[in-house]
């Protein structure tokens, strides 16, 4: 009997787990190999040359410019980072709680809901949006001091500058990468969420969820247009007026 109740959850959550991770395998080889092909790519290398084109000849309104930029995003990561703790903290209360909750869905689940199945799902949702915490919390941590050394380069006018383009690129890109992570880590407990309703609902969203990340990540490149500046290494003309990695081009 126990056998026939779970069933379900064995066969069903692994696959809603195993689509999102063999989708985002194929991401990432695809950021990469053809990197301007995914949005991913196209958003790293504009803010390559827009950081490049922001140190060259800083003054004031670059550096206002700068601190709004950063700002923008900065509440973006702090708005999900306290969103995840309070996702925690319900779930903590939750787990906590000797309030019978999960007693009147029992009848209306499809699949396990014993009580270590119900905890244990809880504990997954935990786990996952304390991750999400985490890398938002990353996030605005390198966003916070790219903003700094984004400005050093116009108080430092020798050759002895140790903050370079590459170096705040660097990173920029770290913090942008952990805000995509937490963006994604969100988007990964939808199915969990559901979860607790039966693994159906927790299967059908991981599969309606993929075409959708697939439109978001996907960009659609004319071939005689954005394609040109492309290299096999990731690397974009840069223009004429952006600073380089002396090769004449940005790196993705």
């Amino acid at each position: 009997m126990v056998w026939r109740e779970s069933f379900l959850d064995l066969i069903l959550i692994p696959l809603s787990l195993l689509l999102p991770m063999l989708y985002h395998a194929w991401l990432y080889r695809a950021v990469r190999r053809h990197p301007l092909s995914t949005a991913f790519g196209v958003y790293s290398a504009s803010r390559r040359v827009w950081i490049s084109g922001m140190m060259k000849d800083n003054d004031d309104k670059k550096g206002v410019l700068v601190v709004q930029s950063f700002r923008n995003v900065i509440m973006g990561s702090t708005l999900m980072a306290t969103t995840a703790v309070l996702f925690c903290t319900g779930i903590a209360a939750v787990l906590s709680s000797t309030y019978a909750i999960k007693k009147p869905l029992s009848d209306a689940v499809f699949g396990a809901h014993g009580e270590y199945m119900m905890a244990l799902k809880y504990v997954a949702l935990l786990l996952l949006f304390l991750f999400a915490f985490l890398c938002h919390s990353l996030t605005i941590c390198f966003l916070n001091q790219a903003s700094f050394l984004i400005n050093t380069s116009a108080l430092s006018g020798g050759g002895d500058n140790l903050v370079t383009g590459d170096l705040v690129a660097q990173i920029l890109e770290r913090g942008f990468t952990l805000n995509f992570v937490g963006n994604r880590l969100f988007y990964a407990g939808v199915p969990l969420l559901l979860w607790i309703f039966g693994p159906l609902l927790a299967f059908l969203s991981s599969l309606v969820m993929i075409p959708i990340l697939y439109n978001l990540d996907v960009v659609n490149v004319s071939p005689g247009g954005g394609g040109k500046g492309e290299h096999s290494s990731g690397c974009v003309n840069a223009n004429k007026k952006a600073e380089n990695n002396g090769n004449g081009c940005v790196h993705v």
